[in-house]
């Protein structure tokens, strides 16, 4: 007789908000407390997750997601094992690490400006309109950075390289499940888990560019053993 199939969850959730979440800032590898609103939102994952059993919990080293990881498992005495794994660490923004997206916008706009406009025509143009334009490729520069898949920020990481270390985890993860027969809680970053579920759901680049990871959902995966 077939011996039937166990099922084993992953329970994959994001920090709560930061203070530099809320006022517009590439975080990254640096790190900013949760707002009221971040701990509202890690009370609100809390409960989602009250009732289901938690074996073993997967922290990064960053605040964020320990504080977060904290609230959550309040309710699980049950979890007796709490693991560091840096792979599902937030994307590395590199030299932007730290750096307010609306000051991002304006300083490579200027400087893409005075790239490809040369001589007489940067200075024929209406001020009002240079300041149109300046903004303008400082957005399209923000959004081919922000979520470009191939393209990494000044000394940071692109989307296919913070896929390459989830992979990595992701292959560990199943292992782990499998041999040791319990369910996880990964309480994670907004990029790490976007990789993630590229990963998990076999989406395709553009898909999981437009992804949007909110700070109170919980993203349920089963693993068979």
């Amino acid at each position: 007789m077939k011996k039937r199939k166990e099922e084993f969850y992953i329970y994959l959730f994001r920090h709560g908000q930061t203070y530099y979440n809320k006022r517009g800032i590439f975080t990254g590898w640096k790190d900013s407390n949760l707002t009221p609103l971040g701990i509202r939102q890690a009370k609100k994952i809390s409960g989602k997750l009250k009732n289901k059993k938690i074996d073993v919990a997967f922290q990064t080293r960053l605040g964020r997601s320990q504080d977060t990881l904290k609230i959550v498992l309040k309710f699980h005495p049950e979890c007796k094992k709490i693991l560091v794994d840096n792979r599902m660490i937030e994307r590395n923004y590199g030299k932007l690490n730290g750096t307010s997206h609306e000051v991002f916008i304006k300083n490579i706009g200027k400087r893409a400006l005075d790239l490809r406009i040369e001589g007489d025509a940067i200075d024929n143009l209406d001020p009002k309109l240079r300041k149109q334009v300046e903004r303008f490729l400082g957005e399209k520069e923000y959004q081919i950075i922000h979520r470009g898949y191939n393209i990494p920020p000044p000394g940071g990481e692109s989307f296919a390289m913070v896929e390459k270390r989830v992979k990595s985890f992701i292959k560990y993860l199943k292992s782990f499940i499998k041999k040791n027969r319990v369910n996880v809680a990964i309480s994670a970053h907004g990029n790490s888990i976007r990789l993630f579920m590229k990963i998990m759901e076999n989406l395709n680049i553009n898909e999981t560019e437009k992804l949007t990871i909110p700070y109170d959902k919980v993203f349920m995966y089963k693993v068979s053993v």
